[in-house]
């Protein structure tokens, strides 16, 4: 590595001149630097802005849906009796009494060591199903248990200990049950296979001896307006009941002997939450670029107004204008500001809940249609801007990252140009120590001749 020292003939400081003569020419490449990075700090700003518009796209799409704001609450006046309602359920009450809930069908084995067979064969019929053959391993307890639940009939089975035979020797009793409860998962095992179960050969194994049927699968089955001329009753496989109500579903846990009185009643306060959350996304988005689109005024002598980073920005100002207005304007007629949706001067968005609370009880179909005519507006506005392929948002974001390629393409070039200026410098600077090094050399060897000369003429 070369050391260089410089001024030693000129006794200058070179590399302090170098650096101050390489400082006033880095001075466009330093500017162009700043001004990189204050794109790069639009584009994160941009990117941000974009991410959140996405995400009120997201939000608006539900709130745009036909029952947002038809919020429900179900209640029940029995605990057996459960019930949930989705949005948008119709408003009811009603009385259910419920006659029994669904069972299982199950049955148990007579008790034995081993089965026998040759084959060894079971089959499993279901009402109105074709016959299941299962084969299982051999005649132990755990290897027919394991057979029957594999087959793929609807039952499990499992081998119950039954204490041992007079010989001494372990028996076992199957139980199979139903993986499904209802009437239409009941079933028969049979010793042998499906030819011998349709010519009647074969043994129903819940009537053998020691053999019998635990539960008898049975629908769910309950009863609305019991008692009344009106009385009609309703079955299910299952303890769940999704067909009484549009939206509604109804859960049994036992039966009862007094009516439950079920409700679905309106619950505005849901829907006032879910407007004012969507709303509030709306505006807080708005309050964001009014935020970044701000000037600092100097507040001291020598500062300068800084500007905000969306200050000029067409696309943003149009952006916040779109939204605005999809806030705004009228929707067939109708202001959202009549159900308390506002844009004051400032273009801050609120939402007057108690105006809002009070329009949807006076006519809420008429208040759900408005917000999502108001819904269906911003999401557009918000897609429309953030579209990942031809979003307006997204395209601005694509032309200044395209300048920041560019900046730092324009940045490499200067780095390189600079550090040629450098190296130009320092040997200039190097040739001129030189040549004043000789010049030095040279006055040095001259004065010492001319005094060498005047000793000799004073010595004559």
């Amino acid at each position: 590595m070369a050391i260089s020292i410089g001024g030693l003939a000129s006794e200058l400081d070179t590399q302090k001149i170098i650096d101050a003569l390489m400082n006033v020419e880095r001075i466009p490449r330093t500017l162009l630097s700043a001004k990189s990075d204050d794109r790069k700090t639009v584009i994160a700003q941009l990117q941000s802005l974009n991410t959140s518009l996405r995400a009120l796209a997201t939000t608006a799409k539900d709130a745009a849906g036909p029952t947002a704001l038809l919020q429900r609450t179900a209640t029940s006046s029995d605990e057996a009796v459960r019930i949930r309602a989705t949005d948008g359920a119709p408003v009811l009450q009603t009385d259910v009494v419920v006659d029994r809930v669904a069972t299982a069908h199950s049955i148990v084995t007579g008790s034995f060591t081993t089965a026998a067979g040759d084959p060894l064969v079971f089959t499993v019929v279901r009402p109105g199903g074709e016959p299941v053959e299962v084969r299982p391993a051999s005649g132990k307890a755990a290897d027919i248990a394991q057979a029957l639940t594999a087959a793929g009939a609807g039952v499990t089975a499992s081998a119950v200990s039954a204490g041992v035979d007079a010989e001494g020797r372990p028996q076992w009793r199957l139980q199979v049950t139903a993986t499904e409860t209802g009437a239409a998962a009941a079933f028969q095992v049979f010793r042998g296979d499906a030819a011998a179960v349709a010519a009647g050969t074969a043994t129903d194994v819940a009537t053998e001896p020691g053999g019998a049927t635990v539960t008898t699968g049975a629908d769910a089955q309950v009863r609305l307006w019991a008692g009344t001329a009106a009385e009609q009753t309703v079955t299910s496989a299952s303890n769940t009941f999704t067909q009484l109500f549009a939206g509604v579903e109804v859960t049994v846990s036992r039966a009862t002997t007094t009516p439950a009185t079920l409700s679905v009643a309106a619950d505005t306060t849901k829907s006032t939450a879910a407007a004012k959350a969507f709303v509030g996304a709306v505006g807080t988005l708005l309050a964001g670029i009014a935020r970044g689109s701000t000037a600092t005024a100097a507040s001291a002598p020598g500062e300068q107004t800084r500007l905000g980073v969306f200050t000029g920005d067409s696309t943003v100002r149009s952006l916040s204008q779109a939204m605005t207005a999809a806030v705004q304007l009228p929707i067939d007629g109708v202001s959202p500001a009549t159900a308390g949706i506002s844009v004051d001067r400032l273009g801050v968005v609120t939402l007057d809940e108690k105006a809002f609370t009070a329009a949807l009880a006076a006519d809420p179909v008429a208040v759900q249609e408005m917000f999502a005519g108001v819904a269906e507006r911003v999401q557009d506005v918000a897609e429309r801007y953030s579209d990942k392929y031809d979003g307006l948002l997204t395209s601005r974001i694509t032309g200044q990252e395209s300048e920041v390629r560019m900046l730092g393409e324009q940045l490499t070039r200067w780095d390189l140009r600079l550090e040629q200026r450098r190296a130009t410098l320092e040997r200039t600077y190097a040739s001129m120590e030189t040549m004043l090094s000789r010049l030095q050399s040279q006055s040095s060897y001259l004065e010492s001749q001319l005094s060498g000369l005047s000793g000799s003429g004073s010595n004559k």
